[in-house]
């Protein structure tokens, strides 16, 4: 009964206190580099995107291709402060080579370290609740919605690859020492450990925050929105601000991985705005599982594994190609994903067997 009540929640605590041991494995030496500490860390910071777009999608049933722009977007603000902590707020090389002989204006903000975190949300939440505004407003939906969101997405990466000047272009913002100090080598353990520590507890806060709305009634609007949008319209509820709400959710949600990331990853490129990489965000949630949350999380987690172990060697080649059949044959006969094949079909098919032996 437990089990039934508590077994996604059970599963998420299971996932944290694996994720809460990889230090330690490191520190003893069941882990042999402290790269795949880190590779983890960044998987944290999608497993963050994915708990956003299951919010939107799986709950609400928003489809957004579009998320990576959210992601860069908080990615960028976070690359910007750090970058400017490094040079003590002088303009850097790209910018050199672009003939720049300041700081540009739209970068002083992010001298300041209280005004660079609050930018790093309210710019992609700004930009979001702007978007949701107009769209919902109108009631665009489906189809048209997605191929709205894969536009902005285009755009924003036009853009920032165009402005070399202000952005880095195509190689972006790079060599970044994350906020807690260089986090690369043996000398600096404590400083990655302390900033892992630090990302698993936002995870964590992420999770229980979207929980709590969705086992309220707040989350039993957002199912009626996604099964039958109109007759929630008609029961008098605003559609279009629950949604604008939700999706300027799940924007921050993005933009707080984003700049999770950069931190292990130490920089920030167009790369992260593409269309393929929204894409491939929504991946992660159909295979790990709608309108769970936790299978977002393992969807995030096993499908970014899968591509650290299969993109070198003799799998390099055919490693996409695998991950969309994989996308595809979820969609097609698994669509509650990894978690609905333990939820549903494998109780499903345990009882047409004992059934069967029953009736022998």
């Amino acid at each position: 009964m437990i089990w039934k009540k508590q077994g996604y929640n059970i599963c998420f605590a299971v996932i944290v206190l694996i994720l809460a041991l990889m230090p330690l494995f490191l520190s003893v030496g069941m882990i042999s580099s402290s790269s795949f500490v880190l590779f983890i860390g960044k998987c944290m910071a999608y497993a963050i995107v994915a708990i956003g777009l299951d919010l939107i999608w799986g709950y609400t049933g928003i489809l957004s291709l579009g998320h990576g722009l959210y992601f860069a977007l908080g990615g960028y603000a976070m690359a910007m402060f750090l970058k400017l902590q490094a040079t003590n707020g002088q303009i850097t090389s790209f910018m050199q080579t672009g003939g720049m002989t300041e700081l540009p204006l739209v970068w002083k903000p992010f001298l300041s370290t209280p005004l660079a975190m609050v930018l790093t949300i309210a710019v992609p939440a700004v930009l979001a609740g702007v978007i949701g505004y107009f769209i919902f407003r109108n009631r665009i939906k489906g189809v048209y919605f997605s191929i709205i969101s894969q536009a902005l997405t285009w755009a924003a990466y036009s853009l920032f690859t165009g402005l070399q000047s202000y952005t880095g272009g195509n190689v972006g913002i790079t060599e970044i020492t994350s906020i807690v100090g260089s986090i690369k080598g043996d000398a600096n353990r404590a400083h990655m450990f302390t900033l892992f520590y630090a990302s698993l507890a936002i995870l964590v806060l992420i999770y229980m925050l979207s929980y709590y709305l969705t086992h309220k009634k707040f989350g039993k609007l957002l199912i009626a929105i996604r099964d039958g949008e109109n007759r929630t319209y008609f029961s008098g509820y605003c559609v279009s601000r629950y949604k604008n709400f939700i999706y300027v959710l799940s924007a921050i949600f993005a933009a707080i991985a984003g700049a999770i990331f950069v931190n292990f990853n130490g920089s920030i490129t167009p790369t992260q705005m593409t269309i393929s990489y929204s894409i491939t965000m929504v991946i992660w949630v159909a295979v790990g599982g709608r309108g769970t949350l936790v299978g977002a999380v393992i969807g995030a987690f096993l499908i970014n594994l899968c591509d650290y172990s299969f993109s070198s060697g003799t799998m390099v080649e055919i490693w996409q190609y695998i991950l969309g059949a994989i996308f595809v044959v979820t969609i097609l006969f698994f669509k509650g994903g990894l978690v609905g094949i333990v939820r549903d079909q494998l109780p499903e098919l345990t009882r047409k067997l004992k059934h069967k032996r029953e009736a022998n």
